[in-house]
């Protein structure tokens, strides 16, 4: 699978529809690798032109910012808001949600001024449009609930673009007992991802995959890569990876997709 950077397409004089910001959890960590790579899966399929920036592409600096760092913060916004810049990217597509709560709602600040949409509100797009069609028999018989993101949910408010997008499955779709606006974090939040639990504290993914495995799904969706990591050590922890499965929204489309 070859994807094409920035620099590469701007050296051919072509232009993208978009610009895919992999993020850090997609560049390198092992199983977020395989969100990136459903997803450019989708792009082709779609037809979609896009290109990444690559080794151009640094932290959005969210975790730093989170942590207290702003200097940090700072520092990596403003190289990335040069390097977008100087590409006059306009519209730029991300499968994490921490990212595109940083790019959308804090790069204008600094200068960074882009449409910034998430990868399962372009997913929707795509199914709407006709671009992309799933077919039967991937999901059925199977029960799925969906985990709000923080960062998706709560924070920039979108709560229907994924259950769009999994009502076109033929899964049987079941919320859990807290979702949209009283979902609960799966614990990875305000760069929780980077530093161990309070002492005597039950861990918050633990908790969450307790409600997930009530509503006895088969699979649990979700739309972040700290989501994903932290649940499916949640289940580990209920000795339930066996059970019930942890998937991205673009992976189960993708296995959808005619």
């Amino acid at each position: 699978m070859s994807v094409r950077t920035l620099a590469e397409t701007t050296a051919e004089g072509k232009e993208v529809e978009i610009l895919f910001w992999v993020g850090c959890a997609g560049s390198f960590d092992a199983r977020a690798q395989r969100i990136t790579k459903a997803f450019v899966e989708i792009l082709d399929k779609a037809s979609i032109s896009y290109a990444i920036l690559g080794n151009e592409e640094m932290c959005t600096g969210d975790p730093a910012r989170r942590a207290g760092n702003e200097f940090v913060f700072q520092m990596l916004a403003l190289q990335n808001v040069n390097t977008l810049n100087m590409y006059g990217v306009k519209k730029i597509v991300t499968a994490c949600p921490h990212c595109f709560n940083t790019l959308k709602n804090e790069y204008p600040d600094l200068g960074g001024h882009y449409e910034v949409v998430h990868h399962t509100q372009f997913l929707q797009e795509l199914l709407n449009t006709g671009k992309l069609k799933v077919e039967g028999g991937s999901f059925e018989g199977k029960k799925i609930t969906y985990h709000d993101s923080c960062y998706l949910g709560r924070i920039n408010g979108i709560y229907e673009a994924p259950r769009h997008i999994l009502e076109k499955l033929d899964g049987d779709l079941v919320e859990m007992k807290r979702s949209k606006a009283n979902g609960l974090c799966c614990g990875a939040g305000g760069a929780q991802m980077f530093k161990e639990d309070e002492p005597g504290a039950k861990r918050i993914n633990i908790e969450r995959a307790e409600e997930a495995i009530s509503t006895d799904a088969n699979i649990i969706a979700a739309n972040c890569p700290f989501c994903i990591t932290m649940l499916t050590d949640g289940l580990k922890a209920k000795d339930k990876q066996d059970d019930v499965m942890v998937m991205d929204i673009s992976e189960m489309i993708l296995k959808g997709i005619k």
